[in-house]
């Protein structure tokens, strides 16, 4: 969808010099943009893969100066205003900047907002979203806190703009952190570890020697690095779903995404279990949340021999699973188990 407005303003010739992109992912339709010429910032480790793939070589930062910009909007309003502040600090005034998005994620609010700040034209609509070139003023026109800073969640953790649950650690986490054993196993993988609040509860249990926190979101993987300095934690910025590491670990914890941007997507959960599955021994264990209404536990039985709710409420159910195999035979689920 952002493709189709970016035809539609561009004509298939994007503008002249050197180019940033903020935002620009697997699915924008960048067929138009020379990479040699192009920045593309993106901080999700598989489109960031996926960009590289397709010729182009993205960093998680911008870097350099640039003749114009695009800027996809994302779906938290404080990444957002980050994003453009970034834009004011690495393109000249006078230079044009490009905003698309979806109307799910606020484009038509920040329109509103820089048309009180800024000279805004060449609006577009097409596909259920909005594209519109914003012509920088001179420094000083963004308001200083649209810039990313840093948030304090808990005492002890900061966070950044658009990372998952940056206001306070997740209710699901806290839920699964209430329901880990009192001793966990030495050899940890804590998959899709965000900003690193649900590692830390797990290095306070004893027993653990090693634990990997696994998160695409390079922004939250920095956070986590600040977060926790014990050195039993190795960081791993990769794609949960494919991730492996040279020998197998004896448990995995995980509070897996069921969301892409606004639409739910369960199979990211799903694909999230299978991926813990191909880390574990067979005699690893698996602990997870998941919301109440995600079913969840077929795809469990499917590749665990053992698998057993021990907790959660109306919200949230906490599940356990050992006996990590091959997808096939299912097994029933186990009843009134605890651990």
């Amino acid at each position: 969808m952002a493709g189709s407005r970016l035809e539609l303003v561009f004509g298939g010739t994007p503008p002249e010099g050197r180019l940033l992109l903020i935002g620009a992912d697997a699915q924008s339709d960048l067929n138009h943009f020379d990479p040699a010429r192009t920045q593309i910032v993106q901080r999700q480790f598989p489109d960031f893969a996926a960009l590289k793939g397709q010729g182009f070589a993205p960093v998680t930062e911008a870097q350099g100066e640039f003749d114009a910009a695009v800027v996809f909007l994302p779906r938290a309003r404080a990444e957002a205003r980050a994003r453009l502040a970034t834009v004011a600090a690495h393109v000249p005034p006078g230079a044009s900047v490009w905003i698309d998005g979806q109307k799910t994620d606020g484009v038509d609010s920040v329109l509103k907002e820089l048309r009180g700040m800024a000279p805004v034209d060449e609006v577009q609509s097409r596909a259920h979203g909005k594209i519109f070139r914003l012509t920088l003023p001179q420094p000083g026109w963004l308001p200083e806190d649209w810039a990313a800073r840093d948030h304090i969640a808990a005492e002890g953790f900061v966070t950044r703009p658009g990372v998952f649950s940056a206001d306070a650690p997740d209710p699901a986490s806290v839920a699964l952190a209430a329901h880990l054993p009192d001793k966990l196993p030495s050899r940890i993988v804590d998959l899709g570890a965000g900003w690193g609040w649900l590692s830390a509860q797990i290095l306070k249990r004893p027993g653990v020697g090693t634990l990997h926190l696994v998160e695409a979101d390079a922004v939250a993987l920095d956070c986590a690095r600040r977060n926790i300095t014990d050195p039993r934690a190795q960081f791993h910025w990769a794609d949960a779903l494919d991730f492996r590491l040279p020998e197998p670990v004896n448990g995995v914890v995980m509070n897996p995404p069921f969301h892409e941007g606004r639409a739910a997507n369960p199979r990211l959960g799903e694909g999230f279990i299978r991926a813990a599955a191909g880390l574990l021994t067979g005699a690893g264990r698996l602990w997870m949340v998941a919301n109440r209404h995600l079913p969840y536990e077929q795809t469990l039985r499917q590749v665990f021999a053992d698998v057993a709710e021990i907790g959660g409420d109306s919200r949230f159910k906490i599940l356990t699973a050992t006996g990590a195999q091959r997808p096939g035979k299912a097994k029933p689920m186990s009843k009134g188990r605890r651990r």
